[in-house]
């Protein structure tokens, strides 16, 4: 990880910034939920650069769930909440639209890390990773859902759902080119970088963040006109 060229970790790290933003953004607490990403993101920064992450590959669970597994938590309580379903109800599904961009550049910065070997090409979009389409079309589906005279929700709900079904296709070629004990895919070059920082805020921040919005779009759009 040491001979990776430096933009790469800039270009990553402000597209973690972007995203962190952007979410933020669309919440009514913009504030509370940036200074909260900030201390989540700080401490994923500490605890990959102690090496903590990739020197406990092989422990049952992963200690890579410290940086998953919460995140799961905050989405499921969430949903599950009375006044999580009220924080989500109030998010702005304009911005939750446009966060998508961010996926453009992160699955550039994939193909750079392919390139040098920190993770395998079935991670990019030369491989079996279709997400940069979810960013690519990001800007026009927001064109034609917010900024044409007629609101079509429809085109929305099923753009956030395709996207969804990606976002879950990567995550899981992800989990099985990692290396752990159930690991599938890139044997010969497994994906390492993301227990190194910075690109640990990728599964600790930026795909959760990503999974939320569509989850928040989907529910916002499927309660509107009831």
């Amino acid at each position: 990880m040491e001979t990776l060229p430096s933009y790469i970790g800039v270009v990553f790290g402000l597209t973690t910034l972007l995203t962190v933003y952007l979410f933020a953004l669309a919440t009514t607490k913009t504030r509370l939920v940036l200074s909260i990403l900030f201390i989540w993101l700080a401490a994923q920064a500490v605890i990959s650069i102690t090496g903590f992450y990739y020197r406990n590959t092989h422990t049952q669970p992963p200690a890579f769930l410290l940086a998953t597994l919460p995140n799961v938590l905050v989405i499921l309580i969430l949903f599950i909440t009375k006044r999580g379903r009220t924080f989500i109800d109030g998010m702005n599904l304009k911005v939750l639209t446009i966060v998508h961009i961010i996926r453009i550049p992160v699955e550039i910065v994939l193909l750079w890390l392919w390139v040098h070997k920190v993770v395998p090409q079935i991670m990019t979009f030369e491989g079996r990773n279709f997400d940069i389409l979810s960013g690519i079309s990001a800007p026009f589906i927001y064109y034609l859902a917010f900024q044409k005279e007629t609101y079509n929700k429809w085109v929305l709900l099923v753009w956030n759902i395709i996207c969804l079904i990606l976002l879950i296709n990567i995550v899981r070629i992800a989990i099985l080119s990692a290396p752990f004990a159930f690991q599938r895919y890139g044997l010969d070059q497994p994906n390492i970088a993301v227990l190194y920082f910075p690109y640990i805020w990728l599964p600790a921040c930026v795909v959760p963040v990503v999974l939320l919005s569509h989850l928040a779009s989907i529910r916002l759009l499927l309660k509107k006109d009831k």
